[in-house]
């Protein structure tokens, strides 16, 4: 009997133990549970409070770009601001002006072509104020200048206008400039008048006279050098003037002066009166006839300005200076073109150049 006692209360007491081990585990894990729960109390409201910090962001966010739109816009459009800001802006954000033939008109080429023009205009006039139109003071001595000023925003949104239509031909035409064609011009402008300035030198040059920095300058020269490629591309008249002007040049011995008669309204004669320097400011004419002997004659050659066709011939010359006479054949065919796109309604602008009374 003892035997089967004490057996017995082998088998009552393990199953006591693992009671008590459960319990312990079951405590555990309800103090875990209070823990966690502790925690979800700062949790969510922190994790609400997140979302709504970025929902406000994103809201304040778009209201300051959307003011900045407007804001920029009647800058921009209604005030036509010209400053300095405005301006950067521009060029980072690629607004437009016009449009031509389907085309946009960079605002910044706009921008950098007035804004170079009223440097000029400021070196004029000795003083510049505001250019909105409308602000000339109350004793009216102001108006002309003011009707000036609109010339030069008229005379600049035209000649951007100009400088799109020109890359939309040449993009038809396949015609290119590259980035080595527009760093050649610019170290020949660097040269220019016979000084070879250094490109520090030079860049002060241009920014107190036309107000260009250099990448400035350089946009200037390809969009230059754009429309004088397709001008010379699209002129098949020039081509036929040319080719008129060697069969008369060769049938009276050269006599420039007879084919300019002969040729009257189609080639435009010239002469430097007189010695000039060989880096003269002319279209390239100097420098081409500093390359010929006396009285030897240049044959067609493409003016610097990429303005038309040149030929001359070479009266005097030293080490440093030349003379001669020469005949133009300007390209007219683009500016033409230009004009029917015009008048066929296909050029649209987005700015008001009229003056308040009109």
């Amino acid at each position: 009997m003892k035997l089967n006692l004490r057996g017995k209360s082998k088998k009552t007491s393990a199953p006591r133990k693992v009671a008590e081990r459960k319990t312990e585990k079951e405590k555990v894990e309800e103090r875990r549970e209070e823990v966690l729960a502790r925690g979800r109390k700062f949790k969510y409201p922190l994790q609400y409070a997140k979302h709504r910090l970025v929902v406000n962001t994103i809201v304040i966010g778009v209201v300051a770009v959307v003011l900045l739109v407007v804001i920029g816009g009647l800058a921009l459009y209604r005030f036509q601001d010209t400053g300095d800001v405005m301006y950067r802006i521009s060029r980072i954000i690629p607004v437009s002006v016009a449009e031509i033939d389907g085309e946009k008109v960079r605002f910044s080429d706009y921008l950098m072509i007035l804004r170079s023009s009223l440097t000029v205009f400021k070196q004029q006039s000795g003083e510049i104020s505001s250019i909105r139109t409308g602000t000339a003071g109350e004793d009216g001595e102001g108006n002309d200048e003011e009707a000036m000023k609109l010339e030069y925003k008229r005379t600049a949104l035209e000649q951007a206008e100009d400088y799109v239509y020109a890359m939309k031909l040449a993009r038809e035409l396949g015609v290119e400039v590259t980035d080595e064609e527009v760093e050649k011009v610019f170290d020949q402008h660097r040269k220019v008048g016979g000084v070879e300035r250094s490109e520090e030198s030079f860049l002060k040059v241009l920014n107190s006279n036309f107000g260009y920095s250099k990448d400035e300058y350089l946009r200037m020269l390809y969009l230059l050098l754009v429309k004088s490629k397709v001008e010379e591309k699209v002129d098949d008249h020039a081509r036929e003037i040319a080719a008129e002007v060697e069969r008369k040049l060769a049938e009276n011995g050269g006599d420039y002066g007879k084919v300019a008669e002969e040729l009257k309204g189609e080639v435009d004669i010239d002469s430097t009166n007189g010695l000039v320097d060989v880096k003269n400011v002319d279209g390239g004419r100097a420098v081409k006839a500093a390359e010929l002997e006396v009285g030897a004659n240049s044959g067609r050659f493409l003016s610097t300005n990429g303005d038309g066709y040149y030929y001359l011939r070479v009266l005097e010359k030293t080490e440093t200076q030349v003379s001669y006479v020469s005949l133009k054949i300007p390209f007219k065919e683009f500016e033409k073109e230009v004009k029917a796109v015009r008048e066929a309604g296909k050029v649209k602008e987005y700015i008001d150049l009229k003056r308040e009374e009109e």
